[in-house]
């Protein structure tokens, strides 16, 4: 880690600020698999605390297995706090698992963009899940989620860049530790508005 910052300082004063100001970032981990993926996809578009509720309700309920997801009705997850939309992803990626179209065990073994191409086939697994299970999960340590809003809104805020090519570019010269350069964006707008998130 030290290498990653030492590098970032160096490119651009707002990391600097950042550690001085809020310390050195949690660097999120997860685990690799199925249940890590279902709790990414209730994640979308909705906060962190309330997807894990929903999630810790599931498995509460039932063990988060493919085998499970995949015979859980629709009124059951419906009951769980689960869209109709998420419900329908949830089993997707169930039935992927179960008919050996994905084998989650074997993206730790391939490349990110492999891993990409492989997950986006899924209705309801786009760049930003990809992203973080890519950041959380295999430890890559050169992302930028550009799909994430508090991502987006801290670059606005501190390096004024509103349009997301120009962002696209400017980051550019973060890698190959974009994905640190990330976790000091979301510490920053974490600690800003006094929010603690346990990943």
């Amino acid at each position: 880690m030290k290498e990653a910052i030492d590098f970032l300082t160096s490119k651009n004063l707002i990391f600097r600020e950042i550690i001085e100001k809020y310390g050195l970032p949690q660097i999120p981990k997860r685990p690799q698999g199925f249940e890590t993926l279902v709790l990414l996809i209730l994640e979308q578009q909705v906060s962190i605390d309330s997807a894990k509720a929903t999630f810790l309700k599931i498995k509460a309920y039932r063990v988060c297995t493919p085998e499970n997801m995949a015979i859980l009705s629709d009124e059951e997850f419906r009951s769980l706090g689960v869209s109709r939309q998420k419900t329908k992803y949830i089993k997707i990626l169930a039935e992927a698992v179960l008919n050996k179209e994905l084998d989650i065990e074997s993206l730790a073994l391939k490349p990110a963009q492999q891993v990409r191409e492989e997950l986006i086939k899924l209705k309801g697994i786009g760049n930003w899940t990809i992203d973080i299970y890519l950041m959380f999960c295999l430890q890559e340590p050169d992302l930028i989620p550009l799909g994430d809003i508090a991502v987006v809104n801290t670059i606005k805020e501190l390096l004024d860049i509103h349009d997301k090519n120009e962002m696209e570019i400017h980051t550019q010269q973060w890698s190959p530790y974009r994905s640190y350069a990330t976790y000091l964006l979301w510490h920053y707008y974490l600690t800003r508005r006094n929010r603690k998130i346990t990943y």
